[in-house]
């Protein structure tokens, strides 16, 4: 593969990785805010704190893509995915949204396990946005795994 090709093809993930941290901003401000309940208050509370933290890495990575000589795309070409991210019809099921947020949460590793790969060798400075990134993303999942654990350990007592 030449360099323009590679260029393009992490140009490609990144853009694909702008779209899912956006997406998330969105359903982690819309669950943040239609949850109910006591017992949702942490949830909540992380979840308010994680918009501003996804949305710092939408923008690294809009600045990234300009760097490398693409182009960050508008609203029109978003496509919404994160069908376990959706707020779920009863706005005290906590379990729906954490289960939600954990999936989001691995499918954001993957990509960035994937544009790590791709830059090896070639791309080192996207490659250590990237493993940055996904540091952030694995203590994400690992809260809400832990916070899964709670609610499933309260459900089962």
């Amino acid at each position: 593969m030449n360099d323009s090709d590679k260029n393009s093809l992490i140009v490609k993930e990144l853009t694909r990785s702008y779209w899912m941290e956006l997406e998330t901003v969105l359903n982690y401000l819309a669950n943040s805010t239609n949850l109910d309940g006591v017992r949702a208050e942490e949830i909540k509370k992380s979840l308010a704190a994680d918009v501003q933290e996804e949305l710092n890495h939408a923008t690294q990575i809009a600045n990234r893509i300009k760097t490398i000589d693409g182009q960050v795309p508008g609203s029109f070409d978003f496509q919404a995915v994160q069908a376990s991210m959706q707020p779920p019809a009863q706005s005290t099921d906590v379990v729906h949204v954490i289960k939600g947020v954990i999936d989001a949460e691995e499918a954001a590793i993957e990509q960035y396990e994937k544009i790590i790969r791709l830059c090896d060798g070639y791309d080192y400075v996207t490659q250590d946005m990237c493993i940055t990134l996904l540091a952030d993303e694995q203590q994400h999942r690992r809260e809400f795994v832990g916070f899964l654990k709670e609610y499933e350990s309260h459900q089962s007592a």
